[in-house]
């Protein structure tokens, strides 16, 4: 389990530039040959973790829990088996919101800016991994936790625009148009196009 200790705005948050370049730097915890993790040390955020590869999956769901490189939760490895079923060499686990929290219901009341700026950067650094990054949606109903979170989404969505990518989703979605959670799934689930576009009108 993991609850915040408090906001993020109380804390001194790592930018994305400085936990990229340590994610690239060799460490005794995990291979970082195989691993993008960043930052690379468990805190109370986290804006990617995955395996590397040219042609990576990009999953979006709402926040963190406590995967770590090695040590993949439930929702992690599914995302990892779809993923690696769809032609895909590696996967990104991304988040609309990096705040690190195992119930959805403990994250922050109010979005904070520089920590989803610095998460946008992230976001911006994996749609810029591959020449048609694709992007898995998947962030399921727990995204009317905060009002916040759409907002967020907002913005993921615009720069994915500049990247040219497309967006997909797997099962089937709620009766809002609210695209499947990967937990659950089958692990030979096929991933369908989702206009993220109208989805985001009809909110």
């Amino acid at each position: 389990m993991h609850i915040p200790n408090g906001t993020t705005d109380q804390l001194e948050l790592v930018t994305f530039d400085q936990a990229l370049l340590a994610a690239n730097t060799p460490c005794e915890d995990y291979d970082v040959d195989k691993w993008l993790y960043a930052p690379n040390f468990y805190s109370e955020y986290r804006y990617i973790l995955g395996t590397r590869g040219k042609n990576p999956l990009i999953c979006i769901g709402i926040n963190p829990s406590t995967a770590q490189p090695g040590d993949l939760d439930n929702t992690l490895k599914s995302v990892e088996r779809i993923a690696l079923h769809n032609g895909y060499d590696s996967f990104i686990m991304f988040n609309v919101y990096a705040q690190r929290a195992t119930d959805p219901d403990a994250m922050e009341r109010c979005c904070n800016t520089a920590l989803h700026q610095e998460n946008l950067k992230a976001f911006r650094y994996v749609l810029s991994i591959s020449e048609k990054p694709a992007v898995w949606a998947a962030w399921g109903t727990i995204i009317e936790k905060r009002d916040y979170l759409s907002d967020c989404l907002l913005d993921m969505v615009r720069s994915a625009q500049e990247y040219g990518a497309s967006w997909f989703c797997a099962g089937k979605c709620s009766k809002k148009g609210h695209p499947h959670h990967p937990l659950y799934l089958r692990k030979d689930e096929l991933l369908r196009p989702f206009d993220v576009e109208t989805y985001l009108e009809n909110r």
